[in-house]
């Protein structure tokens, strides 16, 4: 890979104490990549960045859920009440039960809910863990299609298949590393650019699979993500906008006038991930476009620093 470059610079003080490198790139509004930072033509895993079209690919294969539970088949839940109650629909649907899921067990993703959780003397759960609507719909996907619920991760099984077919089909690219996910499911890699392309696809999409999930998300973010998340905040404060964060620091988002955007922070700094994506969406004018919250978006993007309980610096943007 390319030196890595510098996409963010930790302040503190007004002294920089440090960065974060990454990479990020931008395509407009025919697809065509207008601008990028560091290498976004390499494969990298986008981890949870992969769910939406997961979820296309499962459409696809029969997968019919009303939308708030198709934008749950999307997400990293925060595990949430309504979330864990989602997964449960999804199952029934299935005339499955939380013992069929394959997350490994974990308490909630939300600070709060898992302190609450604690504090109830709640075990770590499968459907706590953030990935549990993703393998829902799966389950609920072989029980459509008639194939096998117990082997439902394997690499192999038609499941899985069909979902490597669909996700080569939406990034434009060859599937050329297939690793394992944190969840324990096929870990599809592209690269930033077939990312952001994968993500455009579903945000211009006028029908089929990829018009529905895109629909669901943009009508129920809080089920891709949860009510106190940066992503909520971010899909709320620019009309009809299609996003997903994933591990390790990756982001993707698509607008459905065809500009996407894809970014990787190579040391998985969480913190750098919303200060850099809100950082690419100024610089190629999301701001100036009708109906966009400004406030709210730049809001995102503020990552401070606190010194003695107060802020005294920021993480920002640097590229």
């Amino acid at each position: 890979m390319p030196a890595p470059v510098v996409v963010a610079e930790v302040v503190r003080s007004g002294f920089v104490e440090g960065h974060h490198h990454g990479s990020v790139v931008a395509l407009d509004r025919d697809g065509v990549v207008e601008w990028s930072v560091g290498d976004v033509t390499s494969p990298v895993l986008p981890r949870s960045c992969n769910k939406p079209l997961q979820a296309v690919a499962m459409v696809r294969m029969g997968l019919d859920l009303p939308p708030e539970l198709l934008a749950l088949a999307s997400a990293s839940h925060s595990g949430e009440a309504f979330h864990l109650d989602g997964v449960r629909r999804i199952l029934g649907l299935a005339g499955l039960d939380e013992s069929t899921l394959q997350t490994p067990p974990d308490l909630p993703l939300d600070e709060a809910t898992r302190t609450a959780a604690l504090r109830a003397g709640e075990e770590p759960s499968s459907i706590a863990m953030n990935c549990s609507g993703k393998h829902a719909a799966m389950l609920l996907t072989c029980a459509t299609n008639g194939w096998d619920t117990a082997t439902y991760l394997a690499a192999d099984h038609p499941l899985q298949q069909g979902i490597a077919a669909t996700f080569a089909d939406l990034t434009g690219e060859p599937v050329a590393v297939t690793a394992v996910d944190g969840c324990g499911a096929p870990l599809l890699s592209t690269s930033l650019t077939g990312l952001a392309r994968g993500f455009r696809a579903l945000a211009v999409a006028t029908d089929g699979p990829e018009r529905r999930v895109a629909e669901a998300v943009r009508a129920h973010p809080a089920y891709v993500s949860g009510t106190t998340r940066d992503e909520l905040a971010l899909l709320t404060a620019i009309p009809g906008a299609v996003g997903k964060a994933g591990a390790e620091a990756c982001y993707a988002v698509a607008l459905p006038d065809g500009q996407a955007f894809a970014l990787k922070i190579d040391d998985g700094g969480v913190r750098a991930r919303p200060v850099v994506m809100a950082e690419a969406l100024r610089r190629s004018g999301v701001t100036r476009l009708p109906g966009v919250d400004v406030a709210a978006l730049e809001a995102t993007g503020r990552a401070p620093l606190m010194g003695g309980g107060h802020p005294v610096g920021e993480v920002r943007a640097a590229f």
